[in-house]
Order: C-alpha cells, then structure tokens, then sequence
C-alpha cells in the first residue's frame, strides 16, 4: 500500500513556521524575565529553581524544533517517526530532569540539616 503524499501548500508551511517562531520569541522573553528575576531573588531554593527553568526552557526549545520538523514531514509515516523520535527523547530527557533534581534536593537538604543533629 503507497502512503498519501501530505499536500499542504507551501503559504501554509510558511504560515506555520513564522507562527513557531513567534511563540518561540515570546517564550524567550518570558525566560529571560523568569531567569531575571531569580538572580534577583536569592534564596534557598534558587538554584533548584533556576535548574527547573533551565529544563523547561530546554523542553521548549525540543517542542518548537519538533514542531518545525512536522511541518515539513511529506506523509503519514515521516510524521509518526518524528513524533516517536520527540516522544522518546523527551521521555529520556524527562528522566534525567528528574534525577538532576532529586540529586540537587538531596544535596540542599544535607546542606540545610549539617550540623543541626
């Protein structure tokens, strides 16, 4: 069985690809806002935040290079195989997210209760 070409037009590609980029831009304002105001705000928690930001703004970045990467799949079959390749990766990077973090919280809390007990 022959998989159906995708026929989008090429006005509508690019219409998706200038709305990517524009969110895109608007995320990275609001990262640089975010990450701002911590540097601000020092306290206990800082730097296990600004790692959480870190990620999330890693996480986004995969999602609109993901999104460019739809836009261009010519059929069905490429469209799933860049789906399975985005899905597994984040689920991998989802997975040492976490490790960092539970290692970074650890290491605060041994911080916090040295010389406490």
């Amino acid at each position: 069985m022959i998989e159906p070409k995708l026929e989008v037009p090429a006005e509508l590609r690019d219409l998706a690809e200038k709305t990517i980029d524009q969110a895109e831009q608007a995320f990275s304002l609001f990262f640089d806002a975010a990450s701002k105001s911590m540097t601000s705000m020092p306290g206990a928690g800082t730097e296990i935040s600004k790692q959480a930001l870190s990620f999330t703004e890693q996480n986004m970045k995969a999602a609109f290079e993901h999104a460019r990467k739809l836009v261009h799949a010519t059929d069905l079959q490429e469209a799933m195989r860049i789906q399975s390749e985005f899905l597994r990766s984040q689920f991998t990077n989802a997975g040492e997210h976490m490790r960092q973090i539970s290692g970074s919280v650890m290491s605060a809390t041994k911080d916090a209760t040295k010389g406490k007990f």
